[in-house]
């Protein structure tokens, strides 16, 4: 399973001008969706995506792009798991944002890759054992 981060995603669906390029990332989310790969979006990360949109129908617009992807919801294991990644962060000199441990928890307890693009990921320690597709 691949889970889906917020910076990939609204990355992917911004909208950009017909004449750019496909960036990489949103190149290679779209190989994984035309491959049936097992893609799927943490529900905080639904929350991420609908939280501070500009209007309704930019809130339709992105519902509409996330709706295919199934939604991972978090469990008591999984927040047990985010504390002990924020707490081996934390002892290393790293400081994670709670919802990035949480969604680092999610990938981790599944045994998944977690596809982003945010920086901080790669701050948590190898021992966490998250797998991060870039």
């Amino acid at each position: 399973m691949i889970l889906l981060e917020t910076s990939l995603l609204s990355y992917a669906y911004r909208r950009r001008s017909q004449a750019d390029p496909e960036p990489k990332p949103v190149a290679r989310l779209r190989e994984l969706i035309e491959a049936n790969a097992p893609l799927a979006i943490p529900g905080i990360v639904l929350q991420e995506m609908l939280s501070g949109l500009r209007d309704d129908k930019q809130a339709v617009s992105v519902r509409e792009s996330i709706q295919g992807f199934p939604v991972i919801l978090a469990t008591e294991n999984d927040h047990r798991t985010a504390a002990n990644v924020l707490e081996t962060s934390r002892r290393s000199g790293k400081t994670i944002s709670t919802v990035d441990g949480l969604i680092a928890a999610m990938a981790i307890t599944r045994g998944a890759s977690l596809f982003t693009m945010d920086g901080d990921f790669s701050h948590i320690p190898a021992s966490c054992g998250l797998k991060l597709l870039r």
